[in-house]
């Protein structure tokens, strides 16, 4: 047997869901390339793409947007851990997490509408309660989408900002074989439910090395400041050997094709709104992108550093009006489509995630009395 560090280039399974090629800079979506979709589909069709193989016709969206709002309310176990956990100040992604777990698990299809319907609410209804507001009530006449905006800032949002909050979400919703969706088929190999899977999986989401880093590229932009200091604290950083945050990526070896799309709605968002600083804040990262690339190219040559998903998440949310420390939970909220959709997947295939490994202990070692040790 031969033993692949982090499974690297290890297929454990296949999917129609989506491919990534990162020598390419390519990423598919249920059959549709990121760049033909993401700024068109709202996110009810993208949903029905991933766990349908399809986009809905007329009727198939109307039935699927009713079914989610239906599943929007959070029950009261739900509402009261959300409560307790904003009273001892707990994370928000912490929180995320408890919360998902709460839900009730009854069938495949249910947990997946419950997942998805219910992510939003848990984000939006703990950000109020952690901030000493009441949660707001998910509005059934609203999408998807504008009703998340709707329950965190408790006002009917405008359509540039809903499109480009999709647009974002539809970015994430799924990225081949990644930790957490790993995490999620891993366990529902097992013939757990989904509300686990998806548990698990916004455990792995967690870790700064998958879904914790847009946060650190608003620091280090407003660190920077203005575009005259862009050079020289860069510069610095990679001195030190800091990572330059927003740029470089595992799979992709080019320019990431989701910050390609994300750049394109940050630019059509700041250029539509009135947004004062932000609209600065976003002429800044350009700045910044160009630059870093430049000096990543002079400092680490060869490597291939490119700008990556979260450097114009970042903007985009920002502009959006969401903190910092609601990225990766919105990130969540984008992602739990694919989780839900790779569950499905699995339970089809039956068979129980059982890798090997390689023992690298003693073999011969003889038992020793405690007293003489």
């Amino acid at each position: 047997m031969s033993f692949s560090p982090g499974l690297k280039d290890v297929v454990a399974a296949e999917t129609r869901l989506s491919h990534v090629d990162g020598e390419a800079g390519i990423l598919v979506i249920g059959g549709y390339p990121l760049e033909e979709i993401a700024e068109r589909a709202t996110y009810e069709e993208m949903v029905h793409l991933l766990w349908h193989g399809t986009l809905p016709d007329g009727a198939g969206l109307n039935q699927l947007t009713g079914d989610l709002a239906a599943s929007r309310p959070l029950s009261g176990v739900t509402l009261d851990l959300l409560r307790g956990a904003a009273k001892e100040r707990r994370p928000v992604i912490d929180a995320v997490r408890m919360a998902a777990a709460s839900l009730p698990s009854c069938d495949d299809t249910t947990d997946a509408r419950s997942l998805v319907a219910g992510l939003p609410t848990i984000v939006a209804a703990y950000w109020r309660l952690f901030h000493n507001e009441e949660p707001v009530e998910p509005d059934p006449g609203l999408g998807h989408v504008a009703n998340l905006l709707y329950m965190l800032h408790g006002k009917i949002p405008g359509e540039d900002r809903v499109r480009a909050l999709t647009t974002y979400l539809n970015t994430v919703i799924d990225h081949g074989m990644n930790a957490s969706t790993f995490t999620a088929r891993v366990i529902v190999s097992t013939r757990s439910d989904f509300i686990s899977a998806v548990t698990g999986a916004i455990g792995a989401l967690k870790g700064p090395l998958h879904g914790g880093a847009p946060g650190p590229v608003i620091s280090m932009l407003e660190a920077i400041g203005n575009a005259d200091n862009a050079e020289s604290w860069l510069r610095e950083e990679l001195e030190s050997g800091e990572r330059l945050m927003g740029f470089g990526h595992a799979v992709y070896r080019v320019r990431d094709p989701r910050a390609d799309v994300l750049s394109r709605a940050a630019r059509a968002f700041f250029d539509r709104e009135d947004n004062g600083r932000e609209d600065d804040l976003y002429a800044l990262a350009v700045h910044v992108e160009k630059t870093a690339l430049e000096l990543l190219e002079e400092y680490k040559p060869g490597r291939r550093l490119q700008t990556n998903v979260e450097f114009y998440t970042a903007l985009l949310l920002k502009g959006l009006g969401l903190h910092p420390d609601l990225f990766t939970p919105m990130f969540a909220v984008g992602r739990v489509a694919g989780w839900t959709a790779h569950c499905i997947e699995q339970r089809t295939v039956d068979r129980i995630f059982r890798p090997e490994s390689l023992y690298a202990g003693e073999m011969s070692s003889q038992w020793t009395p405690l007293e003489e040790r």
